[in-house]
């Protein structure tokens, strides 16, 4: 039975988010499981094999020949990455070529100096961000070479170092085993030579689907060819209690499986020693439209199936008698031989390992139906935090925009670091938006269209966010009105949380005082606040929440709110004694998840939303994830670093879970004895700085830049990522403690 998942999109879709996994393309067959990078961005996922020829390997002549061959050496094999490529609907991978006296084709007739080898052993003239048949670089098809009279820019034949690079995305031609180099024999001649992993996005096969519309529909195949072994898996989606999911007839032989009642599967045959019958029931039914997985095997010594997660039922085959299943007719997807046939979805089937084209079938079949919709009833429930669930032809995506979160599932935190002074301000209402709009869309009270802007008013809030700091007292989130009604989070002087409202009606606003707990501690906090009406439920970190009763004398209405304000309170008119007191100097610390009814003022400032228009910031925002929810790609440790992956020395793991490589022990000790020493020097360091600063008041945060200074398109790429540079510290702390 299949320990490992198809692909990265099976991973996905088990809610798994971006990690190391091995894969098995093509189930039981002969290829083997593989170790890649999964990547899974919001609405795609991409499948990353890596190789061990370093970024910009320098080239020298080293043969009389006056050939240079370097070698690429990957961690799977080509074709495990055959498989990858095939099912995939896009694949790339980064080349580039800096030349110094170097030539790369040259000509676009004549034999070119440079090429690289592909799949199957075939070379290709064509360079990055060009493609087959076109002997040019990507300046020769953007005609912005160094010099006009050629197609690439190191055939300009420069004593200064210029540089050819792009993406190849042809991908029956990837992935790229050498790249052959020819003009670095000359004196001065020099060149480096670049190429990234081959990342493939989507798996076509894991989609491939049919809708059996009635009742007697079928889709037909050729004979299904497994005499000795059978491996079959699929994915089915009914709402029907009954019917054949496939079968194939012999003389005798035969094969089949069906839903035979709303909790039983059945996988039977005949090899001409009478029938055999496996059947896994389900203790909850299987006909409630959403997806479920059956895997069956059969070959000479047993056979067995399995549903779902479910226990596997086997069989062992009889010790004499026949063990080789013949069959002559087609293969039956559906109904076949005047059976009651299968309504609903069938998915992903292959059969040993390879995938049926149910899809281009379905297109000339009438009662079939390519594709299959209705995929967020299954995969829903892993869009967290609010985040809906959009149907899409081949899968779903989350749609985090009314969330604080992102990520492909909403689970990412959007936070962002706060200088003392800095504040940010998000206005309820811009000019230019009708008041209509903004109640309905934002603030979700009353949808009256009359009401003018200074006229809407709340009766219910929710609000919810994340917080660390170490300085207090401060303003956490104040939210403003056109009138004295405001509500305000604070830290007091003894570092305690306050909630703080004042709706009119009382002397005093009515305070929420949390005194057990020191909360200025530097450890990421979370705060959930709902006021409906009267009633006030507070909930702190994963503490049980507390209920709370505004007084009977005050107003239960937030009257003409005007804006929320984070870090610092920069209002008009008059304001609260206290919160003057601590407005000064202002919060300095994390703020993350920020959450008020429908708005994400911090997702706004840092996200080019519809809504960032609402946004001004008092200094310099610096997104960080604050600690407040793990890091989504955990730590690389030396053996798993994506630039010196070792296939040979991986274990495989038992599950399809990631996988996390061990350090050698001694080198674990001795780095952490090296690390105990740099940890002092560095605190002591850290000291005296702050110590010499301290009247400047201020902290400077060293947090990656973007792509800029990037030297290729996967640098950027991690660049950008905001994990990455913080997973590399972490690795390096891990490895070296």
């Amino acid at each position: 039975s299949a320990i490992y998942e198809l692909s990265c999109e099976a991973y996905k879709h088990l809610g798994k988010s971006s990690n190391y996994y091995w894969i098995d393309p093509d189930g039981s067959g002969a290829l083997g499981p593989l170790k890649v990078y999964c990547n899974m961005t919001e609405d795609k996922v991409w499948t990353t094999v890596y190789h061990d020829l370093q970024m910009q390997t320098s080239v020298g002549s080293s043969s009389v020949e006056k050939l240079s061959v370097l070698q690429l050496n990957y961690s799977a094999t080509m074709d495990q990455i055959s498989a990858i490529t095939s099912s995939a609907e896009y694949c790339e991978q980064f080349i580039s070529y800096s030349c110094k006296m170097s030539r790369l084709p040259n000509t676009p007739e004549g034999n070119p100096y440079t090429w690289w080898v592909g799949k199957a052993n075939e070379k290709h003239y064509y360079w990055g961000g060009s493609g087959p048949g076109i002997q040019k670089c990507a300046c020769g098809i953007e005609r912005n070479c160094t010099d006009p009279k050629y197609y690439c820019n190191c055939d300009a034949d420069y004593k200064q170092w210029r540089k050819d690079s792009g993406m190849l995305s042809y991908k029956e031609h990837l992935p790229v085993s050498q790249v052959v180099v020819g003009d670095v024999d000359r004196p001065g001649s020099e060149a480096k030579v670049s190429v990234g992993p081959v990342r493939c996005q989507g798996d076509r096969n894991y989609w491939n689907a049919a809708s059996f519309v009635t009742s007697s529909s079928y889709l037909h195949f050729s004979t299904f060819q497994g005499e000795t072994s059978a491996d079959i898996s699929f994915y089915f989606k009914t709402s029907a209690s009954d019917g054949v999911f496939l079968e194939n007839l012999g003389n005798t032989d035969f094969i089949k499986l069906e839903l035979k009642s709303a909790t039983e599967v059945s996988f039977s045959f005949d090899v001409g020693n009478g029938p055999v019958e496996i059947v896994v029931r389900s203790p909850n039914p299987l006909n409630d439209d959403q997806w479920h997985r059956v895997h069956a095997e059969r070959n000479v010594k047993q056979a067995s199936l399995q549903v779902d997660q479910l226990p596997l039922e086997v069989r062992k085959a009889p010790t004499e008698g026949h063990t080789r299943l013949e069959l002559y007719s087609q293969l039956y997807v559906g109904a076949a031989g005047g059976q009651r046939g299968f309504l609903g979805c069938i998915r992903s089937l292959r059969m040993n390992g390879v995938t049926l084209d149910l899809e281009d079938r379905a297109k000339v079949t009438p009662g079939v139906k390519p594709g299959c919709s209705g995929h967020c009833t299954s995969y829903g429930m892993y869009c967290a935090n609010g985040g809906k669930c959009v149907e899409k032809y081949n899968g779903y995506s989350c749609d985090c925009s009314k969330t604080a979160y992102d990520g492909p599932f909403c689970i990412k935190d959007v936070g962002a670091f706060f200088e003392e002074g800095m504040w940010l301000r998000y206005n309820f209402h811009s000019p230019g938006t009708s008041v209509k709009d903004l109640v309905s869309r934002t603030l979700l009270s009353s949808a009256d269209p009359e009401i003018t802007a200074p006229d809407l008013s709340l009766n219910k809030e929710e609000l919810s966010f994340s917080f660390s700091t170490t300085k207090f007292p401060c303003v956490l989130l104040y939210v403003s009105s056109y009138t004295p009604d405001f509500m305000a989070v604070l830290v007091k002087p003894t570092g305690n949380l306050q909630i703080r409202y004042n709706l009119g009606g009382t002397k005093e606003p009515y305070n929420i005082d949390i005194d057990h707990r020191n909360m200025a501690n530097g450890q990421p906090h979370t705060v959930n606040v709902t006021r409906n009406g009267r009633d006030i439920v507070l909930q702190l970190d994963h503490y049980p929440p507390t209920s709370y009763s505004l007084p009977a004398t005050s107003d239960i209405q937030f009257n003409s709110p005007k804006a929320l304000f984070l870090g610092k309170v920069i209002e008009i008119g008059k304001i609260d004694q206290d919160i003057y007191k601590y407005n000064t100097p202002g919060f300095t610390g994390c703020l993350s998840r920020v959450q008020f009814n429908q708005i994400a003022p911090l997702k706004a400032a840092l996200r080019p939303t519809n809504t960032s228009s609402h946004v001004h910031i008092q200094g310099e925002l610096v997104e960080s994830n604050c600690g407040a929810s793990p890091l989504t790609i955990p730590p690389m440790s030396a053996a798993t670093d994506p630039w010196h992956l070792d296939s040979a020395s991986a274990d495989f793991p038992y599950n399809g879970q990631a996988i996390g490589d061990g350090v050698n022990r001694n080198s674990a000790i001795i780095g952490g004895v090296i690390a105990v020493v740099i940890f002092t020097i560095l605190c002591t360091l850290v000291f005296l700085i702050r110590y010499m600063f301290r009247h400047k008041g201020t902290y400077h945060t060293n947090e990656a830049k973007g792509a800029e200074s990037a030297e290729s398109a996967d640098a950027a790429i991690m660049n950008n990522d905001p994990n990455f540079t913080e997973t590399i510290d972490e690795s390096k702390k891990e490895w070296l403690i």
